[in-house]
């Protein structure tokens, strides 16, 4: 016997497979209109009646938020001005990847040097490295073996799955420098404020 929902209430819809086909079409779209910036990636799924365009955005230097602001006005743009969605309502969200993005192109480990890296090859074995240089075909990781130092080349298409890692010691140290370079700036504006002061003091007494 088959089981009937509870009254009033409608099973759950099965969630939609991005519209990959229709994505290529509007990656040709976009792809022009983001430069300087590189089009990463685009994923369109349907949400209820509205669509979801996910336009992610990329560059060798990195993405700021002005530079977000200013591709997703020309997306904007560019998309009023095509019928490649045709009539239907969506929402558009302009991004740049975040840190877990796995690292599946050429360009990705070129943005990724000086970067720790963990590394599934596909013979089985795992590697965590930084990444000291990277080609088209292979790429250089210094790994660290119980404070063992040595490097080795891994090519590209021995990679199954490769992910830059979190290193929140160099977060802090970057914290301490940021905080070193505030009181240093303050201790500076506390001298100008002291040779202020004598230099007014000297004019009172003229």
């Amino acid at each position: 016997m088959t089981a009937r929902p509870p009254q009033g209430r409608r099973p759950a819809s099965a969630p939609r497979k991005p519209d990959t086909a229709r994505a290529e079409k509007v990656a040709g779209v976009l792809r022009p209109v983001v430069t300087p910036l590189e089009l990463e990636s685009v994923e369109l799924r349907t949400v209820g009646r509205r669509l979801v365009l996910r336009v992610l955005v990329d560059s060798d230097h990195g993405v700021t938020l002005d530079e977000v602001a200013v591709a997703s006005r020309a997306v904007s743009d560019a998309l009023d001005a095509s019928d490649v969605l045709g009539d239907e309502p969506y929402t558009l969200e302009v991004s740049s990847p975040g840190v877990d993005r796995p690292l599946t192109e050429p360009r990705h480990w070129r943005r990724s040097v000086s970067r720790l890296v963990a590394v599934t090859l596909r013979d089985g074995r795992e590697i965590t490295g930084r990444v000291l240089s990277a080609t088209d075909s292979e790429v250089e990781l210094e790994v660290n073996t119980k404070g063992r130092i040595s490097r080795t080349t891994v090519a590209l298409a021995d990679v199954a799955k490769a992910v830059v890692q979190v290193e929140f010691s160099r977060v802090a140290e970057a914290d301490l420098a940021d905080d070193a370079d505030d009181a240093d700036d303050a201790d500076t504006a506390d001298e100008n404020d002291i040779s202020d002061t004598t230099d007014e003091l000297d004019d009172t007494e003229d």
